[in-house]
């Protein structure tokens, strides 16, 4: 998460100049609030920040933690989702490519959940759920 402005002494932010917050940076929860405190500290006490202003930067904080939570959940669905997949696979002769480009069927004897994705056990070889193409039996 990147800020793209921040108010300096002196000066009064408005809620279009508050800090803006975008994924994919590092920045987390903890380090906007470090910005909206730096700020109020070092606001100017003649001019200081409007509490419409300050408002605003509370609901764009609020918002950007319930996105944050709502994609960590989003993932933990979808993680959900691909492990009750992978059951739906035990006991099913499926066919996978194996490291030389060869289509391989085997049977699911077993399924591991890694970090990865789901991993199906077929005899004595793991196949992530991603590289399986066909499915039968």
């Amino acid at each position: 998460m990147s800020i793209s402005s921040v108010g300096a002494v002196g000066s009064s932010l408005s809620p279009s100049s508050a800090p803006v917050v975008k994924s994919g940076t590092g920045l987390g929860t903890d380090d906007f609030l470090k910005l909206l405190v730096a700020q109020l500290r070092n606001q100017d006490p003649m001019n200081p920040a409007s509490s419409t202003e300050f408002l605003a930067q509370t609901a764009q904080f609020t918002m950007v933690e319930k996105l944050s939570l709502m994609t960590q959940q989003y993932s933990d669905l979808v993680a959900a989702q691909r492990a009750v997949e992978a059951t739906a696979f035990l006991g099913r002769t499926v066919g996978y490519t194996d490291g030389n480009g060869n289509l391989v069927t085997g049977k699911v004897d077993s399924v591991r959940l890694d970090a990865g994705g789901p991993v199906l056990r077929i005899g004595a070889t793991d196949v992530l759920l991603s590289s399986v193409s066909t499915v039968t039996g």
